[in-house]
């Protein structure tokens, strides 16, 4: 075993290592367990996003040399301001034509590249323990590695009653851009229509029977895209490149591997007009709940389709009927979601400048940086007190 970097603490010890280093270790086999995400996801996202990011991992060992959590995390070359718009963007981007680096920064990140942070934990008390471990051994790692900011990249909030202990180390909590939540405890989807407001089922009826006309659509659940892929990732491109934010890019061989890796539970929505794919969703099944990772639409037809309604009806409509609990939907579109009755799923940033001087000046421009503050639509949500 290689170490990348030692930094000992009250506590233990935490080992920063790459994943050659720990793909073999016990601990690691077991890490996320019972998680949606557990570490074949992140080797996975690893070893096929096509991002120029650099991975590590914090093994985290207790005084008596037994491992109680690894930790993936990444550094990253950042856009503070992505997805912030109006007056404060216009003035950062007239900065940066002079000092394009502006507001760029290298960042250490604690959590998944592609998808929400969790803690490898299986109880409370571990979960504080390896926050309380993290809190204290991260600030001198990324200076060591010259990064500026430490981030908590995406966290659950159901983390939060453990990740209160990093404010010991002058973290910051901000909210992140949320998940959406609907909970289907519906016998069809009829039913689920009738709670929602009369203004939205009257619209979302109008926009079904208007594509229904202009064409047919036949969707299709699989469970391996190696026979798609080649309409699909095309649908993919269009939907990153059109998004407000971008982070993790992924890979035409990430969705090739995805079924491989995690048996049982991937699932393509494929829908087609015809022989032409038009639009997809991977989503991954973990128990009582669906999750929705990533959408691809054709956008030559997607507008005047009203592909994006039509796709999300048919998974909740196909989540309603395997009897599951929950479907849950990544952040952005929110207002969409707001009227097919979803509430918000929070995630939290923590963040700390590792320059203690600055980092008070930092948290102060937090606010005006953080980006739930320009999404209006999420003032709307019934649970937006929550963020």
């Amino acid at each position: 075993m290689h170490d990348d970097a030692v930094v000992p603490f009250v506590q233990g010890t935490a080992r920063f290592l790459k994943l050659s280093d720990v793909r073999n270790l016990e601990a690691w086999q077991r890490a996320f367990e019972g998680k949606c995400k557990d570490h074949r996801y992140y080797e996975l996202i690893e070893e096929t996003l096509a991002n120029d990011f650099e991975y590590r991992y914090a093994v985290l060992e207790d005084a008596t040399g037994k491992v109680r959590g690894i930790q993936p995390i990444l550094f990253v070359q950042q856009n503070l301001v992505e997805g912030v718009r109006g007056i404060f963007r216009n003035i950062v981007d007239s900065i940066r034509r002079k000092f394009p680096r502006f507001l760029t920064m290298r960042v250490l990140m604690v959590g998944c590249a592609a998808g929400p942070g969790e803690l490898d934990a299986t109880s409370l008390e571990d979960a504080k323990w390896i926050a309380e471990a993290l809190g204290a051994t991260l600030r001198d790692y990324a200076r060591a590695k010259k990064a500026s900011l430490v981030v908590f990249k995406d966290f659950l909030a159901s983390h939060r009653p453990a990740m209160t202990t990093l404010s010991k180390n002058n973290y910051v909590r901000v909210p992140s851009m949320p998940m959406t939540r609907l909970t289907t405890p519906f016998q069809n989807f009829d039913e689920y229509m009738q709670t929602l407001g009369y203004v939205s089922r009257k619209s979302l009826r109008r926009k079904f029977r208007k594509t229904e006309r202009a064409a047919k659509i036949e969707m299709q659940v699989v469970d391996d895209a190696s026979e798609v892929i080649d309409q699909i990732y095309p649908l993919y491109l269009q939907v990153h490149e059109r998004s407000p934010m971008k982070f993790e890019h992924l890979s035409r061989d990430f969705f090739l591997r995805i079924s491989k890796e995690m048996p049982g539970r991937v699932r393509f929505f494929i829908w087609r007009i015809g022989d032409k794919t038009v639009a997809f969703s991977l989503c991954l099944l973990c128990g009582d709940t669906l999750y929705d990772e990533v959408i691809g639409l054709d956008y030559e037809v997607a507008l005047d389709l009203h592909l994006y309604f039509y796709t999300m009806r048919d998974v909740i409509q196909w989540t309603i009927e395997q009897k599951l609990r929950c479907y849950v939907s990544g952040p952005l579109n929110y207002d969409p979601k707001l009227h097919l009755g979803h509430e918000l799923a929070p995630l939290d940033l923590y963040v700390m400048h590792t320059k203690r001087w600055l980092n008070p000046i930092f948290q102060f421009a937090l606010r005006y940086l953080e980006p739930t503050r320009h999404d209006p639509t999420l003032k709307k949500f019934p649970n937006a007190d929550q963020l």
